[in-house]
C-alpha cells in the first residue's frame, strides 16, 4: 500500500521536473532573430495546420481603387477624329522583307507564266554551278575578273573594304603598272652565284681569270 503510494508520488514529481526542465529550455531557447522560440513557433504551426479558418492573405491590407471609365469623345467630335495610322508589319508594305518560302514560290510563278518565252530564265536555273562543280561559262568569267585584278584593271575602284582608297593608288606614269620587275628565277640564280663566290674565298673578278 506504501509502495504504490510512493511510486505515485514518484512519478509525479518525475513529470512536475520534467516539464520545469522543458519550460525553462524553451523560454532560454534562442529565437534566430524573430520574436518567438521554436517551441512557440513549432505550437504555431501545428495550430494553423489544424486550424479550419486558414492563414489570413498576404493582401488583407491592400486597398484596390477601382478602374476609371474608358475617356470617350463627345457625340459632335467622333467624326472629326484622326483615323490611326496603319501599321507597317504588314505584307502590302513594299519594304516588306519576303521569306525564302514566298520568294521561291514568286519565282515559280513567274517561270510558269514565262514558260513560252525562250529568251526568260529564271532565277531558279542552276548556271554557276551544275553537278557541284562550276560550268564553262562561270569559270570563263571567274579567269577573266582573275586576269583583270592582276593587271591593275580595278585600280580606280575599289573592291573590299580594306582597299585603300584609289586617290592613294594612282601613279605619275601607268607605264610602271606593267613592270613586273625582276623575275624571281634570275634573283635565285645570283644569290646563288653570290654564295659560291663567298664560300670559295676569291673575289668576283677572279673568276674571270
Amino acid at each position: 500500500m506504501f509502495a504504490t503510494h510512493w511510486f505515485r508520488m514518484g512519478a509525479c514529481l518525475s513529470v512536475v521536473v520534467a516539464g520545469c526542465s522543458l519550460v525553462s529550455s524553451c523560454a532560454s531557447s534562442p529565437t534566430y532573430g524573430t520574436d518567438k522560440t521554436a517551441m512557440e513557433q513549432l505550437t504555431d504551426d501545428l495550430g494553423q495546420s489544424v486550424s479550419l479558418t486558414g492563414p489570413d492573405p498576404k493582401n488583407k491590407g491592400v486597398k484596390y481603387t477601382p478602374r476609371p471609365t474608358l475617356v470617350l469623345p463627345a457625340q459632335g467630335q467622333r467624326e472629326t477624329l484622326i483615323a490611326p495610322q496603319p501599321t507597317v508589319a504588314n505584307k502590302d508594305n513594299p519594304q516588306w522583307l519576303e521569306s525564302p518560302e514566298e520568294t521561291r514560290a514568286r519565282l515559280v510563278s513567274e517561270a510558269d507564266a514565262n514558260s513560252d518565252n525562250p529568251s526568260y530564265r529564271s532565277p531558279l536555273a542552276s548556271s554557276a554551278i551544275e553537278g557541284g562543280r562550276r560550268t564553262t561559262e562561270a569559270q570563263t568569267q571567274a579567269y577573266r575578273e582573275a586576269r583583270a585584278l592582276q593587271k591593275g584593271s580595278y585600280i580606280d575602284q575599289r573592291r573590299s573594304i580594306s582597299d585603300p582608297p584609289p586617290g592613294y593608288r594612282t601613279v605619275d606614269d601607268p607605264t610602271k603598272l606593267d613592270d613586273l620587275g625582276e623575275p624571281e628565277l634570275k634573283k635565285q640564280k645570283k644569290r646563288k652565284k653570290d654564295a659560291a663566290i663567298a664560300n670559295s674565298g676569291k673575289q668576283w673578278w677572279n673568276l674571270l681569270q
